[in-house]
């Protein structure tokens, strides 16, 4: 039930919406004007002879995203590796302020720029190609996990934590016996959320020059040829969709029963 509370709130929302609409040009006229353009890339794309000719290119398309699955799989687990240990780091119950202080704050440096910034610096290190991609991926996860890691790790009941403390274990012992297995869904979880993320995100990281399907997809619309950026972007479609069926079918086995004190069968 809305309360005047509430309506005010709504209200200033809105108006702030207003204000920044106002202040980054968005007008939904120039939107409404725009969808001929958007009409002619469509009726270019659907031209039967067009299309035959772009089928040609699937092969190429499937190879370029496999190696973005590559890139996307080795980038976000060798970044949950890293990260791992530095959720431990970072998690306040477990740490004083002068280890998880300036543990976040590096973290926080790594999350500030996106992948794609990662990539373009990457590749002027080590050049063109995944190399440099898996590196992004690499330090993006490491920055985003972590940070989702550290908050689960937080919310750990303390009273386990608090019962091994009280016979004298050591850090290293409560966080193999204590923190590690109960904060192990959540982790599997991250893990799987990350890889699907990374997978989209690499998806695009050819626009620098850091390799996958992206350097092809982008290549083509600066050519204008939309039909063969279509393939590619179709195929990534499928590729993104194959993924959500398989993680919720990994969550609804391994995670939701595990949440739910379910045994975990592994037929």
């Amino acid at each position: 039930m809305l309360t005047p509370k509430n309506n005010i709130i709504i209200g200033i929302i809105v108006a702030l919406v207003v204000v920044a609409s106002y202040n980054v040009d968005a007008n939904p006229i120039d939107f409404a004007e725009g969808l001929p353009n958007l009409a002619t890339i469509v009726s270019e794309i659907f031209v039967a002879e067009s299309i035959i000719e772009d089928l040609k290119y699937i092969p190429t398309a499937l190879w370029a995203m496999f190696e973005t699955l590559q890139m996307a799989f080795i980038g976000t687990v060798i970044g949950v590796v890293i990260g791992l240990p530095l959720s431990m780091l970072a998690a306040r119950n477990l740490n004083s302020k002068f280890v998880y202080a300036p543990t976040r704050a590096i973290l926080a440096i790594i999350r500030t720029f996106p992948s794609i910034l990662w990539a373009l610096l990457f590749v002027i290190m080590v050049g063109l190609g995944p190399y440099a991609g898996v590196l992004a991926i690499v330090l993006y996860t490491i920055g985003f996990v972590t940070k989702l890691q550290y908050e689960s790790i937080e919310t750990i009941d303390s009273d386990p934590m608090d019962a091994v403390n009280s016979i004298g274990v050591t850090k290293f012992q409560l966080i193999r016996y204590v923190v590690i297995p109960e904060s192990a869904s959540h982790l599997l979880g991250q893990m799987l959320y990350m890889f699907d993320y990374n997978v989209r995100q690499t998806s695009i990281l050819g626009i620098v020059g850091a390799g996958g399907i992206g350097f092809f997809i982008i290549n083509y619309i600066k050519f204008f040829e939309y039909g063969k950026a279509a393939i590619f972007m179709l195929i990534v479609l499928i590729t993104v969709l194959i993924i959500d069926w398989a993680s919720v079918k990994i969550r609804d086995k391994y995670i939701v029963k595990s949440q739910h004190g379910m045994a975990v069968t592994t037929k």
